[in-house]
């Protein structure tokens, strides 16, 4: 393409622009190096793109560009026009996790990015609402930085916490209590049917219980030293307490986790040798397998090891050995009788502590029959759970028909009870009870907030964490 301008000449002497070139509209700039519609390609590969990956597509558009030329095209883009929303949210994301963090601002009306703030700090929030007066409704979670900030920066606006969070936040309290009490969930099995003409069965002569069975804790398939080790933890745990040291150094000094540690201050002996007891396997999913092996007259646990892992068994065979154990105790010697060494079927494995929680943050209707059946008759034998699966369906109704004149109320509620976990929330909840009255009343929510979260994550992934701040929030700003 050839192209004919006009060179103009400046009669100033002083102006240090001699001469000047006429553009034409639509296609060439000053300075350039593309034209503009060429220009306007590239910046829309870089935006979607970055850098690597849109040099490598511009130029099969046959726009060959470098790189660097499309991170620096990227940085000459102008920030969108932005106005003062009435209604903003604010929520942070990790340029590196754990060490630096940025704030990101969103337009809950419109739901666009309008800023991205170099920190999360109070302050520095407090700035940015001093700068742009006119916010009447913060959304924010119900991290204390945010709250100080809009404090100090906007005092007029009204803040609501997010709901998510706060639902969020419920479902980790049930996930404690349902940890705790797991020992509720399993089913106490019915004893075996004798059979009519089994001879009678003479256990072994020993003061000691054989491996696998511990007649104190009623526990079968547990060694004993399992328990035993229990016990002398918990002995040296709470000596230790009563000394004053802080768990970490109980932990340095035992060789346990600091979290381990406080399991053992804050759970009662009798908790802890039912957790011990109800304890899930590798072994679990294959006792029906082996049950009918047995049964079926394979007594060899060598054979029946080799035979379950076939089929995708990854723990060891001296845990065979320990839940085989049992029945070779139960059949007299020296005449073995095929009838009383028949084994009954295992109990079905109880459900996952994680998942009894998920089933109590759901809605009724749309559990499956069967999980609806499992949670109504863990819920009657346990009272603590049952409770627990009362106050999160008030919270629920609470929280989506935004009924949150009752939340002082429910909180009463639930601190009359004794579930430590919820308690812990309460007391949180306390502490920002006008947001949260806010949040489960008014229709405001940080749903948007968390989406442009999600994509901001993106945006750094896609760069490999690598990317600086500025280019960061160029590309959070005008990704469409």
């Amino acid at each position: 393409m050839h192209l004919t301008v006009r060179r103009f000449v400046c009669g100033n002497s002083e102006c240090p622009k001699r001469t000047f070139v006429e553009q034409i509209d639509g296609l060439t700039s000053r300075f350039g190096r593309q034209t503009l519609l060429a220009r306007q390609i590239l910046e829309a590969v870089a935006l979607a793109a970055g850098g690597r990956p849109g040099a490598r597509l511009a130029s099969k558009l046959a726009v060959p560009a470098s790189r660097t030329t499309l991170l620096r095209i990227i940085r000459r883009i102008p920030d969108p026009p932005m106005q003062t929303p009435e209604v903003l949210g604010v929520d942070e994301f990790a340029i590196k996790k754990g060490q630096t963090y940025a704030t990101i601002l969103l337009d809950m009306a419109t739901h666009r990015p309008i800023d991205v703030l170099p920190d999360r700090s109070a302050e520095t929030f407090a700035g940015w609402l001093s700068e742009h007066p006119g916010v009447r409704v913060i959304c924010r979670d119900r991290g204390g930085s945010y709250a100080e900030g809009a404090r100090i920066g906007a005092p007029q606006a009204i803040q609501v916490a997010d709901r998510y969070h706060l639902w969020a936040n419920l479902g980790e309290a049930v996930d404690k209590i349902v940890w705790t009490h797991r020992g509720c969930l399993p089913e106490s099995a019915p004893p075996p049917d004798e059979p009519q003409n089994a001879p009678q069965v003479t256990p072994p002569a020993s003061d000691q219980p054989p491996i696998g069975i511990d007649t104190a804790a009623n526990t079968v398939g547990k060694p004993r030293r399992l328990l035993t080790r229990t016990e002398e933890r918990f002995a040296a745990v709470h000596e230790l307490t009563e000394q004053g040291l802080s768990w970490a150094r109980i932990g340095h000094q035992l060789g346990l986790d600091w979290r381990t540690v406080r399991k053992f201050a804050q759970t009662s002996l009798s908790e802890l040798l039912e957790i011990m007891a109800n304890r899930n396997t590798k072994l679990d999913a294959f006792k029906p397998y082996l049950n009918q092996r047995w049964n079926s007259g394979c007594t060899d646990g060598m054979i029946l090891f080799d035979e379950i892992k076939t089929l995708g068994y990854q723990g060891s065979l001296s845990t065979v050995h320990r839940y085989l154990h049992p029945f070779r105790a139960t059949v007299a010697r020296p005449a073995r009788s095929t009838a009383a060494s028949r084994r009954p079927e295992p109990a079905p494995a109880p459900p996952k502590p994680r998942r009894v929680a998920r089933w109590i943050m759901t809605r009724p209707d749309r559990l499956k029959p069967d999980e609806q059946q499992l949670l109504e008759q863990i819920l009657a034998r346990c009272p603590e759970l049952a409770a627990t699966a009362q106050h999160v369906t008030a919270f629920a109704d609470m929280m989506t028909n935004l009924l949150g004149h009752l939340l002082g109320e429910w909180m009463n509620t639930v601190t009359a009870d004794d579930l430590p976990p919820l308690h812990s929330l309460i007391n949180g909840m306390r502490r920002d009870h006008e947001a949260i009255t806010n949040g489960l009343t008014l229709p405001y929510s940080s749903g948007a907030v968390e989406g442009a979260v999600t994509r901001a994550k993106a945006i750094k992934r896609a760069y490999y964490g690598r990317a600086s701040l500025d280019l960061l929030r160029k590309r959070i700003l005008l990704t469409p």
